[in-house]
C-alpha cells in the first residue's frame, strides 16, 4: 500500500514554509546587506547534502502577549548535523528573520537537545549567533533558556570542541554562551556583541559609547581580546570554522588528525640560520622561523590582532598537528604582559584538553616591567603561564632561540615547568637577567671606581658570557636536552613530536587545580 500522496505533498508546503523562514521580503533584505540566510549558513559550512536536520517542525509554546496565533518557523532556530570535510559536526544557526531570532523555551531546548546529542556521539559543536536575544513574551522562560545553554556550554566544555560564530546581534546575556565555548570567529560587517549597549552606558555612566569602540570585531580583536578571529562574511566564518576544526579532533578522548604517512625530511634548513640577525639586540621576527619551521601553508594563527608580542596558532610540523607558542621579539621586544600571559594560558589549556602537542619557541627577556602592569595584576596573570604549562600533559617541545631571561624563561615552559625535550641554538641566552644586568650587581663597585666605567663593563660581560647566559652551562645542569643549528630545528623538533605522541603523564586524582583566574 503506497503511502497517501497528500501526506507528502502536506510534508513539502511545511519543508517549504521552513525555508522561506520570515518571509522572502526578510530573506532578500539580508541578501542586500551581503548576509546569508540561517539555513545558507549551515549549508556552507557543511559538505554538500550531509546536513540532517533536528526539530524543524517546532513551534514556540507562549500564548500570551498575542503569541498564540504567531507562526515562527523552527522556533528560530536551525539545528542538525552534517559533515565538514567528511567529519561529523552538530551545528545551530539562529535566524533573525524569524522573531528576530529570539530565543525562547523551545528555541533554546533544541539547541540544548543538540548539544546533549553531541556530547554523547562525541562530536564538534558550531553555533552560528545572530538573535535580538530574550523572546521577552515569554518572560522568565527565556532567561531559564540562557541558563540551560550556559549550563551545557560548560558540560561540554573540554569534551567536544565548541566555536562560536558572531554573524549578527549577540547582546546582553546571549553574550555569554560564546564568551564560554573554545573559539569566537565574528564577521567585520552587521555583527556586534556586547552587554550593555550604547544607551545603557549612557544612563549608568554619562559615558558617549558608540557600538564601534566597544561592539565590533575589530574592537574585540584588537583591545578586549574577547574573539579569536574576524572574518570578511558569512562564507568566509564558515571557511574559517572548517579550518579551525581540521586540527582539532573530534572529542578529547580522540587524537588530532594528524597526518603519520608524511615522510621526515632530514635535509637541513640552511635558510634557518639567515633569519638570525648578527647583532643580539636586533629584533628577531618570529613569524619567519615559524613559517620555516611548520609545513607550507599550514599555520593558522589564532588571535593574530591581540597581545601581538605573542603569536599562538595552529599548524603542521611533517604531518603532526601542534599548537605553536612564541615571543614576538618584534613586538615590545618579546616580553610577557598581562595580555599576553592570558592569550597564551587560554591556548595552551586548549591544545592541552584536545591532546595536541605545543612547540614554543622562546625568545624574551622577561616578563613587561611598568606601573601599570604591577598594579593590573602581571604576577596573578603571568602566573596563568605557569599554571598552564605545569598542568599540561601533552608533549611539550620547547626550542630556546635567543633570550630567556628570569620568569619569563620559565613560563615559556623550561625542563623544571615539564617541558619533554628542550632545545637551544648557540645564540641562547640563559639567565636570570641580561649579562648587562648582572655584571652591574656583580661587580658595581668595581665598575663605580674605574676610570672607564663603560670600558669595563664591557670586558667583565665578554669575560663572562659563558658564566652568565650560555646555553652550554645550562646544557651541563642537564636543563637543555641539546644544542642544535638553527638549521636543523625542524627536524630535529619533527623526531622529537613523533616520539613523544604516545606521552601518557599521570596526575594525582582531584577534581581540578585552582588557576589564578
Amino acid at each position: 500500500m503506497a503511502i497517501d500522496p497528500k501526506l507528502l505533498e502536506d510534508l513539502e508546503n511545511r519543508r517549504q514554509k521552513a525555508r522561506e523562514a520570515g518571509g522572502l521580503d526578510k530573506l532578500a533584505k539580508r541578501k542586500e546587506k551581503g548576509m546569508l540566510a540561517a539555513r545558507e549558513r549551515l549549508e556552507t559550512l557543511f559538505d554538500p547534502g550531509t546536513f540532517q536536520e533536528f526539530g524543524m517542525h517546532a513551534q514556540h509554546g507562549c500564548s500570551a502577549f498575542g503569541m498564540e496565533t504567531k507562526q515562527l518557523p523552527y522556533d528560530g532556530v536551525v539545528c542538525g548535523t552534517g559533515f565538514v570535510e567528511g567529519r561529523a559536526v552538530a551545528a545551530y544557526s539562529q535566524d533573525f528573520t524569524v522573531s528576530g531570532g529570539s530565543l525562547g523555551r523551545i528555541h533554546a531546548r533544541k539547541i540544548c537537545q543538540l548539544m546533549d546529542y553531541a556530547h554523547d556521539v562525541g562530536i564538534p559543536v558550531v553555533a552560528v549567533n545572530d538573535s535580538g536575544g530574550a523572546r521577552i513574551q515569554e518572560g522568565v522562560d527565556s532567561l531559564s533558556g540562557y541558563g540551560k545553554v550556559f549550563f551545557k556550554n560548560v558540560f561540554l566544555s573540554g569534551v567536544v570542541p565548541q566555536i562560536a560564530i558572531i554573524a549578527g546581534p549577540c547582546a546582553g546575556g546571549a553574550a555569554y554562551s560564546p564568551a564560554l565555548m573554545d573559539f569566537l570567529i565574528m564577521t567585520e560587517k552587521n555583527a556586534n556583541m556586547f552587554i550593555c549597549g550604547p544607551g545603557v552606558i549612557k544612563a549608568a555612566t554619562g559615558e558617549n559609547a558608540e557600538l564601534a569602540q566597544f561592539a565590533s570585531a575589530a574592537a574585540h580583536a584588537t583591545v578586549s581580546g574577547n574573539i579569536h578571529l574576524v572574518a570578511s562574511d558569512d562564507t568566509h566564518a564558515m571557511a574559517l570554522a572548517s579550518r579551525l576544526l581540521s586540527y582539532l579532533p573530534a572529542n578529547n578522548v580522540a587524537d588530532p588528525p594528524h597526518d603519520l604517512d608524511q615522510p621526515i625530511n632530514t635535509t637541513p634548513d640552511l635558510g634557518m640560520n639567515e633569519l638570525v640577525p648578527d647583532n643580539p639586540k636586533a629584533p628577531l621576527d618570529v613569524q619567519l622561523v615559524i613559517d620555516r619551521l611548520v609545513d607550507p601553508d599550514s599555520f593558522m594563527e589564532i588571535m593574530p590582532d591581540f597581545a601581538k608580542n605573542l603569536v599562538v596558532g595552529f599548524a603542521r610540523i611533517c604531518g603532526v598537528v601542534v599548537g605553536i607558542v612564541a615571543n614576538q621579539p618584534a613586538v615590545r621586544a618579546g616580553t610577557l604582559d598581562i595580555d599576553s600571559s592570558d592569550k597564551g594560558a587560554r591556548f595552551i589549556r586548549t591544545c592541552n584538553i584536545f591532546n595536541i602537542p605545543i612547540v614554543n619557541l622562546v625568545d624574551t627577556p622577561g616578563f613587561m616591567p611598568g606601573l601599570a602592569q604591577e598594579r593590573g595584576g602581571i604576577i596573578r596573570h603571568g602566573a596563568k603561564m605557569l599554571f598552564a604549562y605545569a598542568a599540561a600533559t601533552v608533549p611539550k617541545i620547547t626550542l630556546i632561540m635567543r633570550k630567556a631571561y628570569g620568569g619569563a624563561y620559565l613560563a615559556m615552559c623550561s625542563a623544571d615547568l615539564g617541558a619533554d625535550l628542550v632545545l637551544a641554538w648557540p645564540t641562547a641566552e640563559i639567565a636570570v637577567m641580561g649579562a648587562e644586568g648582572a655584571t652591574r650587581i656583580l661587580f658595581g663597585k668595581e665598575i663605580e671606581a674605574s676610570e672607564d666605567p663603560a670600558a669595563l663593563t664591557a670586558q667583565l660581560i665578554e669575560q663572562y658570557r659563558d658564566e652568565f647566559a650560555s646555553p652550554y652551562q645550562a646544557a651541563a645542569r642537564a636543563m637543555i636536552t641539546d644544542v642544535i643549528t638553527p638549521a636543523g630545528s625542524r627536524t630535529r623538533i619533527a623526531l622529537a613530536l613523533r616520539a613523544t605522541l604516545s606521552k601518557r603523564d599521570t596526575r594525582p586524582p582531584k577534581k581540578h587545580g585552582n588557576i589564578p583566574l
